[in-house]
């Protein structure tokens, strides 16, 4: 067994290397919401171990008497020179390494260390493993920045008496507008008192508290619940709860009604005597007849008018049943307001997000999924000597003021070579959409690609050497008018302009040769 003084010792000095790591941790650089997260739960975990540690160094402080006792043993206080008690525990710790001869020194130190460090071995190209903490959220989440909502919505939309089905981004002003007000309260009251809204916010809590935990390792959740609910307690107790208190009053006023009859032994209204009639010999109902008797309290007229005597007597017992049943949902309701109001920032970006995934392509939501799947690249770490860092940025960072072209090297082109070729004068072509061209070299190449000669073809006019160096519509078609008038026809004449090769090799024009295949010479 080992010392008591020595357990405890070595468990101060475990808690102050934690401590150590955790401002070690703390004190990192946060450069992404991803970064902050991962070390906002490995500060956690230390957290976790830390109280772990001093709640058994407490334990054995408590523990006097073992204290003592072994105080007294070290103290040598039978005689000086007995030296047998040190012998043992010499013996002991030989033993053990003799046993153990490989164990580690200082194992915990190098434990701890690893922990803090282990996001710069993760930089190892060769070396990938799955980030726990991404495992923790949904694809929906996206790394604890935005909520899941969607089970939760599909259930509020499935709820019995429900006035009016939300859309997803109107389900989440729904849970926006619990900044200002009790969360739910659009719904009227037969819904919320209705078993199905229970389960409902049972799950929204639920999930909420979850969500919570992940996104906020170092919230304290559970200690924010138990204040809520000791506030909910003095709430419930100063009985200002007619909105779940309500309903219940409504069943015995209708016992007399002429909607239906009232059995009070089930509880229950029935629309039609045949109805009743047939339920009286039922086997619930003559169970519950039964339990009515035993308790003494004596079944009202089903179908005469209800005594006066009778609402004075149970009503005080209706009324803390019919209280005391909807507590569950009350609480809930009450619990879920004070997450919601906590995770408002999470729920305003939820919200961004949704817009604006909803006015993406389908191919645009493809390709942000698969950015967002690559792994981010890791963070360039500094040289070692200060003129590599310089040479680096010198060379990120090109120095362009006048907008020069780059060269074939990725670099600006001199800046005689610029004005040798010109390239400062704008030539611009209106057959050509008004499209700029740079330089005389770049505006005469023009003529013979493709955009120019569209551009002809939209204007039904031939992209021939008469038309070079016209830019402009209107002078295009003037000249077109000018070669149709002085007798050059050819530009408009296809068949004269068109060379066809029969069998033999001679070469005639397409009006020719047509004309020669008519008569069948050819």
């Amino acid at each position: 067994m080992d010392s008591l003084l020595e357990v405890q010792r070595q468990t101060h000095e475990e808690i102050e290397h934690l401590e150590r790591s955790l401002h070690a941790i703390l004190a990192k650089p946060q450069s992404s919401h991803q970064v902050r997260l991962q070390n906002e739960h490995k500060a956690s975990q230390l957290l976790d171990r830390i109280h772990s540690r001093v709640v058994t160094l407490s334990n054995l402080y408590e523990d006097q008497d073992t204290r003592k006792a072994e105080i007294d043993a070290i103290s040598g206080t039978t005689r000086q020179d007995d030296l047998s008690a040190f012998y043992d525990r010499l013996g002991k710790i030989s033993d053990h390494h003799a046993k153990y001869p490989d164990s580690t020194v200082g194992g915990f130190e190098l434990e701890l260390a690893a922990f803090v460090d282990d996001d710069e071995e993760m930089d190892d190209e060769e070396f990938e493993q799955d980030d726990p903490v991404a495992l923790l959220f949904s694809g929906e989440e996206g790394y604890g920045k935005y909520l899941d909502l969607y089970a939760n919505h599909s259930t509020y939309n499935n709820l019995k008496h429900i006035s009016k089905r939300l859309a997803y981004l109107q389900y989440l002003d729904v849970l926006l507008a619990a900044q200002s007000e009790t969360v739910h309260t659009e719904l009227p009251k037969e819904c919320r008192l209705h078993r199905d809204y229970e389960l409902y916010v049972r799950a929204l809590h639920a999930y909420l508290v979850s969500f919570t935990k992940r996104s906020q390792p170092l919230v304290d959740v559970e200690t924010q619940q138990r204040e809520a609910e000791e506030q909910f307690n003095k709430y419930w107790e100063s009985g200002e709860t007619e909105e779940w208190e309500e309903a219940q009053r409504k069943a015995p006023e209708n016992s007399g009604s002429e909607a239906g009859i009232w059995c009070s032994a089930c509880q229950k209204m029935y629309s039609k005597q045949t109805v009743y009639d047939a339920h009286l010999t039922s086997k619930k109902h003559v169970k519950a007849s039964q339990k009515q008797a035993t308790a003494q309290a004596p079944p009202a007229n089903p179908n005469g008018p209800p005594t006066t005597v009778e609402p004075q007597q149970n009503g005080d017992s209706s009324h803390s049943s019919g209280k005391n049943k909807h507590r569950s949902a009350a609480l809930y309701t009450h619990l879920c307001t004070h997450l919601l109001r906590a995770l408002i920032s999470p729920l305003n970006d939820t919200k961004s997000n949704v817009e604006r995934r909803f006015s993406l392509t389908a191919r645009e939501r493809e390709q942000e999924l698969l950015e967002q799947a690559k792994k981010p690249p890791p963070a360039a770490k500094a040289p070692a000597n200060g003129e590599g860092a310089e040479e680096e940025e010198e060379e990120e960072r090109i120095y362009n003021p006048l907008k020069l072209p780059l060269g074939w090297d990725g670099k600006p082109i001199p800046y005689w070579l610029y004005k040798l070729h010109g390239l400062g004068v704008e030539y611009r072509c209106e057959i050509c959409s008004d499209h700029v061209y740079m330089g005389r070299k770049n505006f005469e190449r023009h003529f013979q690609e493709s955009r120019h000669a569209f551009g002809m073809r939209a204007l039904g006019l031939p992209n021939t050497k008469h038309f070079h160096e016209i830019t402009r519509i209107e002078d295009a078609l003037a000249l077109a008018e000018k070669l149709k008038r002085e007798g050059r026809h050819e530009i408009f004449e296809q068949e004269t302009m068109e060379e066809l090769e029969d069998e033999e090799g001679n070469v005639y024009n397409r009006k020719t040769y047509e004309d020669l295949k008519k008569q069948g010479l050819i």
